[in-house]
């Protein structure tokens, strides 16, 4: 079922990340790694726009977000327009962290597609991606960009 076939191969995913990224010294989640990479890549934006922008449920990403502040790896301010509003910010220690991550990321991904050739890797990708935006709307935490 592909459910399972799924399932089973997230297990590989995330196993091979916190191995992988333990090697290097780092003690991270795949779904802290989605986050500190998009408020990098998005400085300034809040809690419910990092949900969307990583797939999460919005209630759960609070506690991702206070464990990154807690490994003072991202920073809350206030913003400015709305004082009951937090943005979200890398710290020095969280980007010099993505940057450190990246590679080692990038690597783990030929280790988790290692049983495929170059051209089935492609393939594969592709009819994920093409899978995962057919079903993005039946998601309890669906992927929404601005």
């Amino acid at each position: 079922m592909p459910g399972h076939l799924i399932r089973r191969l997230n297990q590989v995913a995330v196993s091979l990340f916190v191995e992988e990224t333990a090697k290097k010294g780092y003690d991270l989640t795949p779904v802290q790694y989605a986050a500190l990479s998009a408020i990098g890549a998005t400085p300034g934006l809040d809690q419910a726009t990092l949900s969307s922008h990583i797939a999460y449920d919005r209630v759960t990403i609070g506690g991702v977000v206070d464990r990154l502040e807690q490994k003072e790896l991202v920073r809350r301010e206030t913003n400015p327009k709305d004082r009951r509003a937090r943005e979200l910010f890398l710290t020095d220690k969280g980007q010099d962290t993505v940057e450190s991550i990246r590679p080692v990321v990038w690597d783990m991904q030929a280790l988790l597609l290692g049983g495929l050739d170059p051209a089935e890797r492609s393939q594969f990708v592709q009819l994920l991606k093409k899978a995962v935006e057919a079903s993005n709307d039946l998601s309890r935490a669906p992927l929404r960009f601005p």
